[in-house]
């Protein structure tokens, strides 16, 4: 539980981040290229990865990993402007649906009434959590290839972090630590293309952003996928856990510091969001109440 906790945090502090960029007008793109620079320096310094394990990996996983995670922070930043904040967060919190049928179909995951009761719960947190009254911008043509993007991207990350877990004989800080590496290598030569053609204004106060950055989403990744090791047979505890408890310190972070306000469902979607943690939990920690 204490991973969950920490790689919720260490998720929501990216999302403030980003949310700060468009704020104080900071070029996104720049800050995600820098931000892995970061992640790989903190995986090399605290992790000290075994490169000669690589030799035996999962070159697919990796790669899919290392094109996805730059692509989707680009993609959400295209799905906002094009179909709003409302509508893609919306898709990016639905896409709890695909790791969810994964647990089962994939890994194998053993169900129990108490634990279907629990992922219930979760759905239901996540339905009254989203702000369903008008956002008040319009959809632009193809805005939902975006949302169905989104949707399929964040689960389809999910669904891979796990398996990462799964190969034993690549330790999985040496796993991200390669991972991160495909990221930057993608992005800086995005990058470069854009100063060169003059599309991109090059910042050096963009270096620094992005490796607060970094450090951010290196936490995340890190104790997520160190939560899937310490829950192995219990994946879809993981992923609702996750998601659900993002919305809960989200939300407290965005009434408390940028003053947004909850309606009368949203407030319930909490309630029944730490409701579902604790029936998620409760038997794994207990070990009992297996119906």
């Amino acid at each position: 539980m204490l991973f969950v906790f920490l790689s919720i945090c260490c998720s929501v502090l990216v999302s403030v981040l980003l949310k700060l960029a468009k704020r104080y007008h900071i070029d996104v793109y720049q800050a995600i290229t820098w931000n892995y620079s970061m992640a790989i320096l903190l995986t090399w310094i605290f992790y000290k990865p075994q490169l000669g394990a690589l030799q035996s990996a999962p070159v697919y996983s990796y790669t899919a990993l290392g094109v996805l995670f730059p692509a989707l922070f680009i993609i959400m930043a295209t799905s906002v402007r094009k179909a709003g904040i409302v509508r893609t967060d919306i898709a990016q919190r639905l896409s709890l649906f695909i790791p969810i049928i994964a647990a089962f179909l994939i890994f194998g995951e053993a169900t129990g009434t108490v634990k279907v009761i629990g992922i219930m719960l979760a759905f239901i947190a996540i339905v009254c959590s989203i702000p369903w009254q008008k956002s008040g911008s319009k959809t632009e043509k193809g805005a939902w290839g975006y949302l169905l993007i989104v949707f399929i991207g964040f689960g389809v990350i999910d669904v891979l972090l796990k398996q990462l877990t799964k190969v034993n004989n690549v330790p999985f800080t040496t796993a991200i630590f390669a991972i991160f590496i495909i990221a930057f290598a993608l992005t800086f030569i995005g990058l470069l293309y854009q100063v060169a053609t003059k599309k991109m204004k090059f910042s050096w106060p963009h270096i620094l952003i992005g490796w607060i950055l970094g450090a951010a989403n290196f936490g995340n990744i890190l104790f997520y996928l160190k939560a899937h090791k310490a829950l192995a047979n219990s994946p879809s505890a993981v992923f609702s856990s996750m998601n659900i408890g993002v919305i809960i310190v989200g939300t407290l972070i965005g009434t408390l510091i940028f003053k947004e306000k909850l309606s009368l469902l949203n407030k319930i979607g909490i309630a029944v969001a730490v409701l579902a943690i604790v029936i998620i939990y409760f038997p794994q920690t207990l070990g009992f109440l297996h119906l």
